[in-house]
C-alpha cells in the first residue's frame, strides 16, 4: 500500500477492483464506511460479481474478469481527451516532458525489440529515455516533442475508446462513463480517490500491468503521495508484506536488494548497476545508497567474516543462473526430475499452485517433502487417496514426507507486517499444542547440523555456511527481540552519521540514514532498520492519538521506512513546498525544513528550489508513466486477453494471433497442450476468498464448518436455466485439466455479459475446500487453474480460466 488503512478514511472516491475488502478483509474495510460516514466520501465497486463490498456501494458495475486494463486504458484516454488531469502535479512530478528514444515503437500489440521464437522481448534497447551530452534526461518542457512521453501515452491509449472498452469488458457503456466521471472529479486538488485491489488484479498473466495502469490513473489525478490517495493493495495473509520485505523469492535479498546473475561476479560492477546515477540536475537517486544496505545486510549475516578484503562476503551468495526460481519453474524442473527434495514452509502447494493434477504429478517424482505448518495439510496428505477428491494410486508414490509441526502465529511472540507497511509486535496467547515448535527453532536446529556436517565431512561451498554469523544467546532458539534488532540494525563499530551523532558500537540504528559501507553498521533489512532503537521496541507501540485529524497515528506500532504512513508524500505539496489543499496537509516546507502531519519521504532539508523532487527512488526524481526496460510485457500497459479467453481475439489487435495473450507471459512448453478453447470450454471463472474461511486454516474449525460446510459454486440465473440447473443441485465444472463437483448456488449476482458480440456466461468457484480438516470435503478449486503465470512475478493466473458446467 502506497497509503494504509486509516488513511482510507481520508478519500472522497473509493475505487475497489480486483478485490472484495468487504468480505475478504472485514476489519480494513472499517475505514471504508469512516469515509462514506464522516468524509461524504462514495464507493465505487467494479467486479465480476455483485459482492458483499457491492452490496453496500453507491455505485456497482460488472466487468469481465481478466479485462481490467481495458477498463484502465479507456479511462486514461477518458481523462487525456477531457482534460481531466492535476497539470501542475503532472508537469512536475512526472515523467510527461521526458524524450523515448527513436527506436522506440508499437505496432499492432507488440512493442519493438520482440522476438516471437523466444516469446520475450530480447532487444529493450528503445526502451529508455534520450540522454543529452550532459549526462541527463533530455526533455520538452513544452510537451509538443511527439517522442515525449505525454505525446506517446496519448497517442497509445487513443485507441481505448468508450465503445472499445466496453466491447471488451462487457460493462455498458452508460456506466462505464458514469464511473469515468465521477473519477475524473478527483483531479482537483481538493479531492482524493483511493484504489483498493486484492489478488482479482494480481493473478493474471498481465497482474502487473493492471497495477501500473491504477498507477497511471493516479498519476493523472494528482493522487500518489496524498491523504486518502494512492494505490493500495490488500494483502490476503497477516505477513505476505513481511514475505516480500524480507526477500523470500528465489531473487530477492532483504529489502528488495536483489540476488546478483552468474555473470555478475564482480562485486563493484554489481553494486554500480544497482545504485544508478541522477537523470536530472539536483536529484537524489535513494537507490545510491544501496551499497550501504548490501554492505550492512552482510555485516548481520557474516559478521566479523565479511570483510572489505572478501567484498564483504560477496562470494558467499548464490548467484542466479537463470532469472529466479519461482515456485512454477521449481514445479516444473519437479516434473523433469530435476528436484530431489524440497522444504515447504508454511506453504499448501498442491492447493495454492495452478492444476493440481500437475502439482500432485511433480511432488510424486521428489525423494523427500519436508511439510512445516501448523496444520495437517493437503501437500502434506498429498499421497493418500482422498477418492474422488484425490483420487492417486499411493503406492506409486515413492516420495518420503515428513511434517515438522509449527506453532502459529498466536502460540509466539513476535511481529507481523500487514497491508500498510506496519510491523505490529504481538504476545504469545497459549503454549504449542503437543511436539509443535516455532519455525525458528526448527530453521534454527537444522542450520545448526548442517554446519555440523561440513564441518566434519566439508562439500560444496562449504564457506557460505561455515561462516555465517550466528550471535543468540540461545544457538537452538534466537529469540523473537534478538531477531528483531538485528533486522533494524545496530553499530558495529563507533558511527557518527550525517548529522554529527555517535553511536556506539553494539547500540541500535536510529534508522537507514545511518548505515555505512565500511562494515561499521549491520541491519538485516534496511527498510526495517529504526524499528528497534535505543528507545525500545517501536513495534509494540500503541497510542492511537491523532493530534492533527489526518488519521496518520505515527504512535501506532512502526511503518516502514522510517514509520512514514504515506509514500511519496512530498508530492502532497506544490513544487513551492505548499499543500495542494488545506484539507489535505500532508508534509510541507517551513522555511528551514520539511516537517508536517506525516514523516516526510524526502531529504529534510531540501528546500523547494534545490531541484530534488518527490519519487526518490527513481534515478530521474519524477514517477514514470514510461516504464523503461523493467517491465516484462513493455513501457506502457496494454489490455491482452487471458490465455484462456472465451472470446478468442483479441478486438484491440484482432489480426495479430501473438498479440492475443500476453506475448511475455511465463508458459512452460509442456503447458500449452494443457489449455482449453472456448468452443469446449465456453464460461470464464474466476475464484475467490470467503470471509468464513481464512485460506485452507479453517476447514479444521468445527464453527466455520458450520458456517460454511460445503463447497459450492456460484451460477447466474441466466445460465442455470439455460443448463437447467436450480439451486442445490450437484454440478460438474470441469476444464481440460480435470474437474471438480460442488453444490450450485443460482443466483442473481452474476450477470451475463456482452463481450465483442457475444454472450459471456462466469462462473464464480470459492477455494476453500480440499480433502483434508472437519468440513466437508471437497475439490481443490485450482484444478481448474492453468499452470501460468504474469511475465514479471510468474504469479498464476488463477483469476481467469474457461471451463465448462453440467448438472450431474
Amino acid at each position: 500500500m502506497t497509503n494504509h488503512w486509516t488513511d482510507i478514511a481520508n478519500a472522497n472516491l473509493i475505487l475497489v477492483m480486483g478485490g472484495n475488502a468487504a468480505e475478504a478483509h472485514p476489519c480494513g474495510f472499517k475505514w471504508v464506511t469512516e469515509a462514506k460516514a464522516h468524509n461524504k466520501a462514495r464507493l465505487i465497486v467494479v467486479d465480476p460479481r455483485f459482492t458483499r463490498t457491492a452490496s453496500v456501494a453507491d455505485y456497482y458495475a460488472p466487468i469481465r474478469t481478466g479485462s481490467d486494463i481495458a477498463f484502465m486504458g479507456g479511462l486514461i484516454n477518458f481523462l487525456l481527451s477531457n482534460d481531466k488531469i492535476q497539470h501542475e502535479y503532472v508537469r512536475n512530478y512526472t515523467d510527461v516532458s521526458f524524450i523515448v528514444k527513436a527506436g522506440f515503437s508499437f505496432e499492432d500489440g507488440l512493442f519493438s525489440g520482440y522476438d516471437a521464437a523466444k516469446r520475450s522481448y530480447t532487444d529493450k534497447s528503445g526502451w529508455g529515455y534520450e540522454i543529452g551530452e550532459d549526462g541527463f534526461a533530455k526533455v520538452d518542457p513544452t510537451l509538443q516533442d511527439p517522442r515525449c512521453v505525454y505525446q506517446l501515452m496519448k497517442q497509445h491509449y487513443s485507441r481505448y475508446t468508450l465503445e472499445l472498452a466496453s466491447q471488451i469488458c462487457g460493462m455498458p457503456a452508460d456506466s462505464m462513463r458514469k464511473i469515468w466521471e465521477e473519477i475524473a472529479t478527483c483531479s482537483q486538488p481538493g479531492k482524493t480517490m483511493t484504489i483498493l485491489y486484492a489478488l482479482g488484479w494480481t493473478q493474471h498473466s498481465i497482474g502487473s500491468q493492471i497495477i501500473r495502469s491504477a498507477a497511471m490513473v493516479q498519476l493523472l489525478l494528482g493522487n500518489v503521495g496524498m491523504p486518502g490517495g494512492g494505490v493500495n493493495a490488500l494483502r490476503g495473509h497477516s505477513n505476505i508484506q513481511g514475505l516480500t520485505d524480507l526477500g523470500l523469492l528465489s531473487n530477492l535479498l532483504p529489502g528488495y536488494l536483489t540476488l546478483p546473475a552468474d555473470a555478475e561476479q564482480d562485486y563493484n560492477a554489481y553494486i554500480a548497476k544497482r545504485a544508478p546515477k541522477a537523470l536530472r540536475p539536483g536529484q537524489l537517486s535513494y537507490w545510491q545508497n544501496y551499497g550501504k544496505f548490501h554492505v550492512s545486510l552482510m555485516k548481520a549475516w557474516y559478521g566479523a567474516n565479511a570483510t572489505v578484503e572478501n567484498n564483504w562476503g560477496y562470494d558467499y551468495l548464490p548467484k542466479l543462473d537463470i532469472p529466479g526460481y519461482d515456485v512454477l519453474k521449481m514445479f516444473d524442473m519437479m516434473a523433469k526430475d530435476q528436484v530431489n527434495g524440497y522444504f515447504c514452509q508454511g506453504f499448501n502447494p498442491i492447493a495454492a499452485l495452478p492444476d493440481k493434477n500437475r502439482v500432485t504429478a511433480a511432488l510424486s517424482k521428489l525423494k523427500w517433502l519436508v511439510v512445516m505448518d501448523p496444520l495437517a495439510t493437503e501437500t502434506s496428505e498429498f499421497w493418500r487417496n482422498a477418492g474422488p477428491f484425490n483420487d492417486v494410486e499411493t503406492a506409486s508414490i515413492q516420495t518420503e514426507v515428513i511434517r515438522l509441526p509449527t506453532t502459529c502465529f498466536a502460540e509466539e511472540d513476535g511481529s507481523l507486517v500487514n497491508s500498510s507497511r506496519w510491523l505490529q509486535w504481538h504476545w504469545k496467547g497459549a503454549e504449542g499444542p503437543g511436539q509443535a515448535r516455532t519455525d525458528v527453532r526448527i530453521m534454527s536446529e537444522l542450520f545448526l547440523r548442517l554446519r555440523e556436517r561440513y564441518q566434519r565431512d566439508g562439500g560444496a561451498w562449504a564457506e557460505s555456511i561455515l561462516k555465517l554469523n550466528w550471535p543468540y544467546k540461545v544457538p537452538e532458539e534466537p529469540t523473537p527481540e534478538e531477531i528483531a534488532k538485528e533486522f533494524s540494525g545496530y553499530a558495529v563499530a563507533d558511527v557518527t552519521d550525517a548529522s554529527g551523532a555517535l553511536v556506539k558500537a553494539g547500540q541500535q540504528l536510529a534508522g537507514f540514514a545511518q548505515l555505512k559501507d565500511d562494515g561499521s553498521t549491520a541491519s538485516g533489512c534496511w527498510i526495517f532498520s529504526g524499528s528497534w532503537t535505543e528507545q525500545g521496541n517501536q513495534m509494540a507501540r500503541r497510542d492511537n492519538a491523532d493530534p492533527y485529524g489526518m488519521k496518520q497515528n505515527l504512535g501506532w506500532a512502526w511503518a516502514w521506512p522510517m514509520n512514514r504512513r504515506i509514500l511519496y508524500n512530498r508530492a502532497s505539496a506544490d513544487p513551492q513546498g505548499k499543500p495542494w489543499a488545506p484539507n489535505k496537509r500532508l508534509v510541507w516546507w517551513n522555511g528551514k525544513a520539511w516537517g508536517g502531519t506525516d514523516v516526510p519521504d524526502f531529504k529534510v532539508d531540501a528546500a523547494p528550489e534545490s531541484g530534488m523532487n518527490p519519487f526518490i527512488m527513481n534515478p530521474e526524481g519524477v514517477a514514470r508513466f514510461f516504464a523503461l526496460d523493467k517491465m516484462a510485457e513493455g513501457p506502457f500497459p496494454e489490455h491482452y486477453e487471458p490465455f484462456e479467453t472465451p472470446i478468442g481475439i483479441n478486438p484491440l489487435h484482432p489480426n495479430n494471433k501473438q498479440a492475443t495473450s500476453n506475448p511475455a507471459g511465463r508458459v512452460f512448453d509442456s503447458v500449452w497442450d494443457s489449455l482449453g478453447q472456448a468452443k469446449d470450454f465456453p464460461y470464464a471463472a474466476t475464484s475467490y476468498r470467503l470471509t468464513e474461511h481464512f485460506h485452507f486454516w479453517t476447514k479444521h474449525c468445527p464453527i466455520n464448518a458450520v458456517t460454511q460446510p460445503e463447497q459450492f459454486v456460484e451460477i447466474g440465473e441466466a445460465l442455470a436455466k439455460e443448463k437447467g440447473i436450480a439451486a442445490g443441485d450437484r454440478v460438474r465444472v470441469s476444464c481440460k485439466r480435470g474437474h471438480i463437483e460442488a453444490v450450485a448456488v443460482v443466483t442473481k449476482r452474476i450477470r451475463p455479459l456482452q463481450v465483442n458480440n457475444q454472450t459471456v456466461h462466469q462462473i464464480g468457484i470459492p477455494l476453500h475446500w480440499g480433502f483434508t480438516g472437519v468440513t466437508r470435503h471437497g475439490y481443490l478449486t485450482n484444478t481448474l487453474v492453468p499452470f501460468l503465470g504474469d511475465g514479471n512475478t510468474q504469479t498464476p493466473e488463477s483469476k481467469s480460466f474457461l471451463v465448462n458446467v453440467e448438472k450431474i
